[in-house]
């Protein structure tokens, strides 16, 4: 099962923040507090040609160095990287290191171990997995299960047995934050900073334009209609019947917040839109009638 928190931070009283943006104001967690290490070489790692110290100097005097990596940053990328570790996992083949740093880490090289070690934590603390290395030195990792989850956990993890609802828990996610209703072009950006890609073939998912934009809504997890008087077209998603009956917005909150490492009230609105839906589906069991003897 999951495990409790071990403490947590008072709610955050701040506005609404946008989950796919990572909530940039959100207040200072665990362990990302401290200076980043550098892990990069830089120029003195490499050894250049005879006659070229002077180019290599202008170079030095053009690059501006890399400035400390705020908290919101750090966050913002840790929580990338667990998303992008736990889609990629879902067919228990190797996450190779290059993918990492193509799809996530990109110019946060230097800070690469720190973002490592910090995902790993969140994944063992939060969703029961522990990241290790396939094999010594061979820049591949695999995911563990180290927990038993129990039917609320797995609900909350998405963890129900198939390949593909990490990547649905993930949309759903991103549509309950946006409001209820996201654009699909805000669903490809979003998720292309994961790899998945709508034009493009992917290893896990297939044809990820079409499990989303057809299967899923065949599967009535999802709603995908034509925003009108768009040029060029474009399409919405919304949550499809068969998701209100399986999850809640409740769950999914929890889902996200879980991800980020954060409480499902520091999300105001989203909470209490959450709560309003838990009441609501309390109602009908409330005020059914008795059974008579």
């Amino acid at each position: 099962m999951l495990q409790k928190s071990r403490s947590r931070g008072r709610p955050s009283s701040h506005a609404d923040r946008d989950w796919s943006r990572g909530g940039d104001n959100r207040a200072a967690r665990s362990g990302v507090t401290e200076e980043a290490p550098s892990t990069s070489r830089g120029a003195g790692g490499s050894q250049e040609p005879r006659g070229s110290s002077s180019q290599g100097a202008r170079r030095a005097e053009a690059a501006p160095a890399v400035e400390p990596r705020s908290q919101q940053q750090l966050e913002l990328k840790v929580a990338e990287l667990v998303q992008f570790l736990l889609i990629k996992d879902q067919k228990k083949i190797p996450i190779k290191r290059t993918d990492i740093m193509k799809h996530v880490v990109g110019d946060y090289k230097d800070v690469f171990s720190k973002l490592l070690r910090l995902a790993a934590e969140r994944l063992e603390y939060v969703f029961g997995y522990k990241l290790v290395e396939l094999e010594p030195k061979s820049n591949s990792y695999i995911l563990i299960n180290t927990l038993e989850p129990v039917e609320e956990d797995a609900e909350v993890r998405g963890d129900q047995g198939t390949p593909t609802t990490g990547l649905l828990m993930i949309v759903l996610g991103l549509i309950f934050m946006k409001g209820n209703t996201v654009k699909e072009t805000e669903v490809w950006d979003f998720l292309r900073r994961l790899g998945v890609y709508p034009t493009k073939k992917h290893l896990i998912f297939g044809d990820p334009k079409k499990l989303i934009t057809e299967e899923f809504v065949r599967q009535r997890y999802l709603e995908y209609r034509r925003i009108p008087h768009t040029d060029p077209v474009d399409y919405e998603l919304q949550w499809g019947p068969r998701t209100n009956l399986e999850t809640s917005k409740m769950k999914v909150l929890k889902f996200v917040a879980k991800v980020h490492n954060q409480d499902p009230k520091d999300w105001p609105a989203q909470y209490c839109e959450a709560l309003a839906d838990e009441e609501d589906r309390a109602r009908p069991l409330a005020s059914a009638p008795a059974a008579s003897s």
